[in-house]
């Protein structure tokens, strides 16, 4: 299971059932001039796009195919350390498709689909189709963090140890358990700083804005106009806070509470998972007479932490991956067929189908090969927080969430370990998003989003300031509202993108 407070759930829905695809791009690379350079004049670095390549095949939703000619790929160089640009330098894998309509060109539209972790090289082409309209004025680009993917992207564990990790027991019932648990996520952390060592401590999320801002200016762009998904909103804050001048439209979708902490961060999500697993088996039994139970999900969980069953190449469905199957499903109503038939067949002794939905949730492609989502994920959200919690304070945590969530909140719980033994010390407790100065932002927070609770639009739109972030609730389900299908979702983000046409402060669509 997802063990971030900043969960991408768009991404991993997207892997699940799209052809996701990517681009070359860079490595970490020894001192140069040129990246100072590229930071403070950016003029002086020229982009060469180039036709894409098939994505490796260790890319999650990689189908061996480019993504076509429409798309462009190339390679931005930032300083690894933008207090120290003399240290060195990092590529960042681009990608973009040109405006279809140039006469009327707006400028380029930057996207980030959250995680952290996601790859926005894969995740763009796969949901271009929602974007048509949004092309037609705007170039649409995305790329790589850095410590995600092309962009010298995190990994720690081998691809076998990584399917021992997360089928291990994620939600300890003993002491002797919540030992091993620690003890394998120090473990996972040493690998991290033993492969990863150089870059973890710069892939924070205040260093991945001053990149979305040499972006911009290389991309010659007065203005960054920006589309955040999940943590992508947190991105986006961030940017907003240190570049309010610089802000142009920015929609912020599926919203993270940038107020929160670790606890009620994980707490918040233990809520809106539950809450989506309620929605979930209300629908499903006005349309089927074989639902399940809350009830019959525990006892299920409980038999697969005595036995598991059977899944798919010679791999078994563990709890915990069955924890983290459900959890995927409930990212988006498109699943929710999925979650039945697996649980059903999860019941008769076959796991395949909730291990698929864990694997996608995990960045596991069919090949085998785990892709950087998780190791990155990881390495961002411990890079960025300050909070380190031991088994003691989890423990004694573990009640509240599990009131909270019967399901998934001991998995939420301790999950909060997830940063215990980092290598590398946090930023900050809560991230600064106050943009005094910045232009209306449009904040879009969706009533059963169970990934970024609705609660979270409210409080970004607090925090952003008076005058700038502007909300727009969706009532409906899944994580994010664009791209969940709703015309008057469409209808109001497009007419603010497109045309600067901002809503009335709490606009309601349904």
């Amino acid at each position: 299971m997802s063990s971030s407070v900043r969960a991408g759930g768009l991404l991993c829905a997207a892997l699940l059932t799209l052809s996701a695809v990517s681009c070359a791009g860079g490595g970490e690379n020894g001192g140069s001039a040129s990246a100072a350079a590229a930071a403070d004049a950016p003029e002086r670095q020229r982009l060469t796009w180039k036709a894409c390549p098939a994505p490796s095949g260790s890319e999650s939703g990689a189908t061996g195919k480019a993504p076509g000619t429409d798309w462009e790929c190339s390679t931005l160089r930032a300083p690894l350390d933008y207090g120290n640009p003399e240290n060195g330098s990092v590529d960042l894998a681009l990608i973009r498709a040109k405006a279809t309509d140039p006469a009327h060109r707006i400028g380029s539209l930057v996207f980030n689909f959250g995680g952290p972790g996601g790859s926005g090289i894969t995740t763009l082409p796969a949901f271009a189709d929602d974007y048509t309209k949004l092309r037609t004025r705007y170039d649409l680009v995305s790329f790589d963090p850095r410590g995600v993917g092309r962009s010298s992207g995190v990994t720690c564990l081998s691809d076998k140890e990584l399917d021992a990790y997360y089928a291990a027991d994620a939600a300890p019932d003993t002491r002797a358990e919540a030992k091993d648990l620690v003890d394998r996520v120090g473990k996972y952390a040493r690998a991290c700083e033993k492969r990863a060592g150089k870059v973890l401590p710069h892939v924070g999320t205040s260093n991945a804005a001053r990149d979305m801002d040499l972006m911009r200016r290389v991309l010659g762009d007065d203005k960054l106009h920006y589309f955040g998904v999940s943590y992508g909103t947190e991105l986006g804050g961030v940017y907003a806070h240190l570049f309010p001048d610089k802000v142009g439209r920015a929609l912020f979708d599926g919203v993270v509470d940038p107020t929160s902490d670790p606890v009620r961060g994980s707490l918040g999500q233990a809520k809106g998972f539950q809450l989506a697993l309620g929605n979930y088996m209300d629908a499903c039994v006005k349309n089927s007479d074989n639902c399940p139970t809350e009830r019959q999900i525990g006892e299920l969980l409980r038999r697969l932490d005595e036995k598991p069953v059977p899944g798919a190449g010679g791999r078994e469905l563990t709890r915990s991956l069955a924890t983290a199957g459900i959890a995927q499903a409930l990212y988006s109503q498109d699943f929710w067929d999925y979650l039945t038939e697996g649980i059903e067949d999860a019941e008769n002794g076959d796991g395949k189908l909730l291990l698929a939905l864990a694997d996608s949730l995990n960045g596991r492609g069919q090949d085998g090969r785990y892709s950087t989502l998780q190791a990155s994920l990881n390495a961002i959200t411990c890079a960025d927080f300050a909070q380190r919690y031991t088994a003691d304070e989890v423990e004694a945590k573990v009640p509240e969430f599990r009131k909270a969530s019967p399901v998934f909140g001991d998995f939420m719980a301790w999950s909060l370990t997830q940063c215990t033994g980092w290598p590398v010390k946090g930023e900050w407790q809560t991230p600064d998003v106050s943009a005094k100065g910045a232009p209306p932002i449009l904040v879009v927070g969706n009533t059963g989003d169970p990934a970024t609770p609705y609660e979270g639009a409210r409080a970004m739109v607090r925090e952003l300031g008076p005058g700038v972030g502007v909300e727009l609730t969706y009532r409906g389900q899944g994580h994010g509202a664009y791209d969940g299908g709703n015309a008057c979702v469409k209808e109001v983000v497009d007419a603010y993108l497109l045309e600067g046409k901002v809503p009335q402060p709490g606009k309601i669509c349904s």
